[in-house]
């Protein structure tokens, strides 16, 4: 699946925005400004001026609706999704070429808030998943503890773990010692089988 550097870029920021998300073994990634302050940097979002409460607030809302959108059960549910997102955010496409980047499209308003940053240039990401009928792509990791977004670029669309906890290889690992464990106990079991059997008959041979 080919997707253009900045749609790619813009998924990676979705994808990790989800995943600051609270759950049962990690607390919430953006439990305050300096978390968002961190979680800006980390990931080079320009344009973002000072820091306030009503921007972790918006923020967390973008997140909640991205994760809605990777809940969604078809295309038609994540387009929903999708629209409110951009049309919230006022998206206004420009082209750009900052930073020493080659030329790619921002979609957020000059001025936006950091929110309506990530709402517009991440809704048109996921839009273009879905406009390329690759909606199923956008998955969870399916390990037993670990819930974790990721967006599947495999060719076959065959991955079913995130790599950030490297939950494909534990399960696998796992999967491996108990086809080992299970294959050393059975010719101990069928032995037990024989010779009960082999002792109930004693008897009659006497």
């Amino acid at each position: 699946m080919q997707i253009p550097h900045d749609t790619r870029r813009a998924l990676d920021v979705v994808v990790a925005l989800v995943n600051t998300a609270a759950e049962p073994d990690q607390p919430d990634g953006l439990s305050d400004i300096g978390a968002l302050r961190g979680f800006v940097q980390d990931y080079s979002i320009s344009d973002v001026g000072e820091l306030g409460a009503r921007d972790l607030a918006g923020v967390r809302t973008v997140r909640s609706k991205f994760a809605q959108v990777f809940a969604a059960p078809n295309a038609r549910a994540a387009s929903v999704l999708i629209n409110e997102l951009v049309a919230t955010a006022g998206t206004t496409p420009q082209l750009t070429d900052h930073d020493g980047y080659d030329w790619h499209v921002h979609y957020f308003a000059p001025g936006a808030s950091v929110g309506d940053h990530l709402a517009a240039d991440g809704g048109m990401a996921l839009a273009f998943i879905v406009v390329s009928g690759e909606q199923e792509r956008l998955r969870r990791c399916e390990a037993p503890d670990c819930r974790r977004a990721f967006v599947d670029l495999s060719r076959n669309r065959s991955r079913r773990y995130c790599d950030s906890r490297t939950c494909g290889n534990r399960l696998h690992v796992a999967a491996y010692r108990a086809r080992r464990k299970e294959a050393d106990a059975g010719p101990s079991e069928q032995e037990e089988i024989v010779h009960g059997g082999e002792q109930q008959q004693d008897p009659d041979h006497r």
